[in-house]
């Protein structure tokens, strides 16, 4: 069983200042209320028992892990392609605005690139194949903690996007 969750919220206040700027975004760690949210979700019972830890390579989800492992005493282990939905596939930065219009569109369209069209933004068939992919990899753990993004989540499950810190279970 897989057990996706949500980073805690970020600490987004140096954006675009110093080191965090284009990618360097990803460099933001979890506010306070963040860490708060992931000590609650890692008290979940449904989590009591997690073999491994699976994380997005972005700090918010490490530092998710990081709380998750110290509570759970579980080992993490980074995987690359955990990472956050791209604005852009041909992985060049995208400035707030026209990320911004991406996910609007995603959004919109519901991760489906509209009719004859191919945008640059990834879509929702895409984010599912390369997680598919990567919790292939842990199947044969009987119970995966996986500290990801909430669009990464919503591809995987089809259902709707979750709150920072929310669990949502998963069965190959």
């Amino acid at each position: 069983m897989f057990y996706l969750i949500r980073h805690g919220r970020t600490d987004y206040r140096e954006r675009n200042t110093k080191i965090y700027q284009g990618f360097g975004v990803n460099l933001s760690p979890l506010s306070e209320e963040g860490i708060r949210q992931i000590q609650k979700t890692a008290r979940d019972p449904r989590l009591k028992g997690t073999t491994i830890i699976l994380s997005s390579p972005y700090t918010r989800a490490l530092q998710t892990a990081a709380i998750l492992s110290k509570e759970l005493q579980a080992d993490i282990a980074v995987e690359t392609d955990l990472h956050e939905w791209l604005a852009n596939t041909d992985y060049i930065y995208e400035d707030d605005e026209k990320a911004e219009r991406a996910y609007l569109e995603y959004t919109v369209n519901k991760g489906v690139y509209p009719a004859e069209r191919t945008l640059n933004w990834e879509n929702a068939q895409h984010i599912r194949k390369r997680v598919l992919a990567v919790l292939q990899k842990y199947s044969r753990y009987e119970k995966v903690a996986v500290a990801c993004h909430g669009m990464m989540i919503q591809a995987v499950t089809g259902g709707k996007l979750p709150e920072n810190g929310e669990i949502q279970e998963f069965e190959l």
